[in-house]
């Protein structure tokens, strides 16, 4: 039971609360969000955002967008081919990239230096 006691009083702290701001919804659902909250919370022009429906209205905060590869199979055989570590795993990877229905030799990659 202490350590129930002790643990409520980590919970990380909230920001402060403000006085609330009104603003308008404009037309195709626009809202503008008032030049301080921006400040505040990192949301330039153009940023993007999640609107998240909650069970007291509608939460709005910053969103990260990170670039997306999409890899073709020649990039995965390029990738399984330039990793291997040693003469048993470029072999491994070489069945592997004939299993993708690809030439192993005609895939641009760096074969493992023997030692």
């Amino acid at each position: 039971m202490e350590e129930i006691q002790n643990f409520r009083h980590m919970r990380p702290k909230r920001l402060q609360t403000s006085p609330t701001e009104t603003t308008k919804v404009g037309k195709r659902g626009t809202i503008v969000i008032p030049a301080r909250l921006r400040r505040q919370c990192g949301i330039a022009e153009g940023a993007l955002v999640i609107a998240e429906e909650r069970e007291e209205g509608v939460l709005i905060r910053p969103a990260t967008a990170l670039p997306l590869e999409i890899y073709t199979p020649e990039r995965r055989a390029a990738l399984l081919l330039s990793n291997a570590v040693d003469a048993k795993d470029y072999a491994r990877a070489v069945k592997a990239v004939r299993r993708l229905g690809l030439d192993p030799d005609k895939i641009p990659h760096h074969k493992p230096t023997v030692t």
